[in-house]
């Protein structure tokens, strides 16, 4: 699951505005809107939140879960790592 601050920090750091990440992701401005909008867990479809994701690993962020290789175990968002390719 993704928190709405995850989702709108996830967003700034991929350097996108809301329309862009609709435009990658295949939904509307106003899905992301309300989605940003949520309060905690964002509420929406498990395909329309799936796209959401996909469009952020694309632009290279990756969504930390609560309690999975974070310094202080919170939810979070980070760059992922560089390739070596």
């Amino acid at each position: 699951m993704i928190t709405a601050s995850q989702l709108r920090a996830a967003r700034a750091l991929a350097g996108v505005d809301q329309r862009q990440l609709a435009e990658r992701s295949g939904l509307s401005v106003p899905t992301i809107q309300r989605m940003e909008a949520s309060n905690g867990l964002v509420r929406g479809n498990v395909d329309s939140l799936n796209r959401i994701i996909i469009a952020l690993n694309a632009a290279g962020v990756e969504l930390i879960d609560e309690g999975i290789a974070s310094p202080t175990g919170g939810r979070g968002v980070r760059l992922k790592p560089a390739s070596t390719a």
